[in-house]
């Protein structure tokens, strides 16, 4: 029994010996990534520059990791930072108990924190792991911050949001081609989720829109 346990062994071995190849060879070869991708966190601006959050803490009230830490203040009435009453004044994410579920996303009422690409990043000490606002929010021009390891793909983490850039949410067809998510500063209003419809006459939306 033994010896036909072993000869059927080598059988799947020997069948599968010349076959195409199926996995990458990674880090030489890096498979593309999905659009909804769950990585690194971003925090966006408007095309004018203003921040998206609202401090209205809803993604840390939702997450279930407790990673997110918030805390509003209300709008300088002279030099608003935000469309709305309030701006996020304190915004701490903890990486390390991150689980990276995306509800964060989900929840958030004006697409301030989205998940970017990236996930190829590493710490040598514990406090590395916590990003406070400073490296969350994007700059004026939408590029964003980042630290802790030199080896990585800025690109990944420029492409962030595709949760939000679904043209057919549900599945409903009438939504099919209809951007219905906020510009970004420095990109505008991002292209639709690949292997869908582009957007047709989406209209941008500007901070002044969502005051």
């Amino acid at each position: 029994m033994a010896a036909v346990g072993i000869a059927r062994g080598l059988g799947v071995t020997l069948r599968n010996l010349f076959r195409r190849k199926v996995t990458t060879q990674y880090p030489d070869a890096i498979r593309p990534k999905p659009v909804r991708f769950h990585g690194r966190h971003v925090l966006n601006r408007y095309e004018d520059g203003m921040e998206k959050c609202i401090g209205c803490e809803l993604c840390a009230g939702v997450c279930p990791a407790r990673c997110i830490y918030v805390r509003g203040a209300d709008n300088p009435p002279d030099s608003p930072v935000s469309p709305g009453e309030r701006f996020g004044y304190v915004y701490e994410i903890n990486f390390l108990r991150c689980i990276f579920c995306g509800l964060c996303v989900e929840a958030c009422p004006t697409e301030a924190i989205t998940m970017s690409n990236l996930f190829e990043w590493s710490f040598t000490d514990r406090k590395d792991a916590i990003f406070g606002k400073d490296l969350l929010l994007v700059e004026a021009d939408g590029t964003p911050r980042h630290k802790g390891s030199p080896y990585f793909d800025p690109e990944s983490l420029r492409e962030s949001g595709g949760w939000m850039r679904a043209t057919s949410p549900s599945g409903d067809g009438d939504y099919v081609g209809v951007g219905g998510w906020s510009s970004d500063a420095g990109y505008g209003v991002r292209p639709g989720e690949a292997g869908q419809r582009a957007i047709v006459d989406a209209p941008e939306t500007t901070a002044e829109d969502h005051a």
